[in-house]
């Protein structure tokens, strides 16, 4: 607002001072200046429309000027922008986000001028839908007359997935629409299912994307996997996006229009943060946050979060430490407004806002300092393993895809209390039980970070040294989730990452656990796709003789040191 500088004005003395048009003035006259700079002043009906005065000297101002002329005005009919565009378009500057949550409107509408006899155009559409307004209405103007008005206003969740709704346009002075109960209701419907979700639980609501050249299809079972994923670091999915391109952008890694049905879904599910099932890079993470104002992240960054939030030993941390470092270390290419602005909760742990702002050289420092300290844990872990190894007890290794029951498995087989929790990656840190099984031999059982497919390769680095239990096993105990729809995939997985560690050679049985989940036809199926699989429930204990019998039978009890 303008003013004497140092002069505060009383609000209605201030309102009365005409406000400076903004966009494309060059050209114009002191006195158009002077006539668009007074619309400021002008009170507008509280039902969202205009009055015929007003149409008119905004028909007038828009043939004179031979431009666009746009007001963005509030919900009391006072005009907060004047804003000038060229004979096409309008440009519409930052505004204020104050007022904005994650499921709100704006608190304003766009009521612009078209010079050409045009409709709503898509930009207007864009526009509404990027900066959240209440409603666009287009005044279409011709030798200096008002001739159609057309209004459009953003939709709540609704059964055919419309991102808005598109009123017919109709004769300027005809427009009968009540656009502030409209807008009401809106706000109303969209605060109704803000209410019901927050009673659900307080958790964050997200939005889960994929982008990508794969089929639809492969699209959407990664993402289940990733709304898993959500689920273990507290997230709840409360929708998903899926779109198949040949080529990525590479500025938001959407085109425009899947970007603003992005930010459409967005609001309408009322999400906090957008996750991606893809890598993204810093340039397209900054974009994104900046149009959509929320928080986004990446599936790596999910992984690393989830990771952080469940290490509990110091080797662990160290671990975590590590890879979002390095993770980092190559997104500190200048200032990431983005992060800074949106860090904290989720994606934010670890090692927090102060060492993400550290500079290259302190990383560096800390990644040499860290990789001793690991260094040092995997000594220990070594001298440990040599202890058993002189002890004579065989070490048999529970592996398997993350969330397929390995915890539950050694805590029945061992009675033990160790995490086994619904979610992926409950266990984070190897945890080791010796176990006595029938005619009074015993041997070490560990259990082992669960695999997934696409692990980043910081992480795969970062935790080789959680597997590297693996390679003092004698046998390997595979196991899967036989009701799982992706488990002949899963199994894949984990067989690849053991043949890239080169620990394929090592004995091994497989596990058809959740066995009792599968109808009859589910179990035929498992029979025929893995004849070798071992049927059991790892929460009932009677379910597992046969796990053992085989584990019995498959351990090398004549190699060396195995008693």
């Amino acid at each position: 607002m303008g003013g004497v500088s140092g002069l505060v004005l009383p609000a209605h003395k201030e309102r009365s001072i005409a406000q400076k048009p903004k966009g494309n003035l060059q050209g114009l006259k002191p006195n158009q200046i002077k006539r668009l700079g007074r619309l400021s002043q002008r009170q507008f009906p509280l039902d969202g429309t205009f009055t015929t005065e007003q149409a008119r000297e905004l028909a007038v101002l828009s043939a004179d000027t031979g431009r666009q002329i746009g007001l963005l005005i509030n919900r009391q009919g006072k005009v907060e922008m004047v804003l000038v565009g060229d004979n096409r378009s309008i440009f519409i500057p930052e505004l204020p986000r104050a007022r904005l949550g994650s499921g709100r409107l704006r608190g304003l509408r766009l009521l612009h001028t078209h010079l050409a006899d045009e409709a709503l155009s898509q930009e207007d559409l864009m526009d509404m839908v990027f900066l959240r307004l209440d409603a666009v209405i287009v005044l279409t103007v011709a030798g200096g007359e008002p001739r159609t008005v057309q209004v459009a206003h953003l939709l709540p969740p609704n059964p055919d997935d419309r991102s808005y709704e598109v009123f017919d346009a109709v004769r300027w002075d005809r427009l009968d629409l009540d656009l502030a109960g409209i807008v009401e209701a809106l706000e109303d419907e969209f605060g109704r299912q803000l209410d019901a979700r927050d009673m659900e639980d307080g958790a964050e609501r997200v939005l889960l994307v994929s982008v990508d050249d794969t089929p639809h299809g492969v699209q959407e079972r990664s993402l289940e996997e990733l709304a898993e994923l959500a689920d273990t670091a507290g997230l709840v999915a409360s929708g998903t996006m899926v779109q198949r391109v040949r080529k990525k952008n590479p500025a938001f890694i959407v085109g425009k229009g899947k970007l603003a049905e992005l930010e459409v879904k967005a609001l309408q599910t009322n999400a906090s943060v957008i996750i991606f099932d893809q890598e993204l890079s810093p340039t397209q993470i900054r974009n994104l946050a900046e149009v959509t104002e929320r928080k986004i992240l990446d599936r790596t960054q999910l992984i690393l979060d989830i990771f952080a939030q469940h290490a509990t030993t110091a080797s662990g941390k160290l671990q975590v430490e590590m890879a979002q470092l390095k993770y980092t270390l190559p997104r500190l290419v200048g200032k990431n407004r983005a992060m800074s602005r949106l860090m904290g909760g989720i994606g934010g742990r670890g090692p927090g806002e102060t060492k993400l702002e550290m500079d290259r050289r302190r990383i560096d420092e800390r990644l040499t300092r860290l990789k001793k300290e690991l260094a040092q844990v995997r000594k220990r872990r070594s001298q440990t393993r040599e202890r058993r190894a002189k002890a004579g007890l065989p070490i048999v290794s529970l592996v398997g895809y993350t969330n397929a029951g390995k915890s539950t498995l050694l805590n029945t087989l061992t009675s033990s209390r160790v995490l086994a929790a619904d979610k992926l990656f409950a266990t984070l840190d190897p945890t080791s039980r010796r176990i006595r099984f029938p005619e009074e031999r015993e041997v070490v059982l560990t259990d082992t970070v669960g695999f997934i497919r696409r692990l980043p390769p910081d992480l795969k680095e970062a935790f080789r040294a959680t597997l590297e239990e693996l390679e003092s096993a004698d046998l390997l105990v595979l196991v899967c989730d036989a009701s799982h729809p992706e488990v002949e995939e899963q199994v894949a997985a984990v067989r690849n990452i053991l043949a890239d560690m080169e620990l394929d050679a090592i004995a091994s049985i497989l596990v058809l656990n959740k066995w009792d989940r599968l109808d009859e036809a589910g179990r035929e199926t498992m029979r025929n796709v893995f004849p070798e699989g071992i049927p059991a429930s790892a929460v009932d204990r009677s379910s597992l003789e046969p796990v053992v019998e085989a584990i019995l039978a498959a351990i090398p009890w004549g190699r060396p040191g195995n008693s």
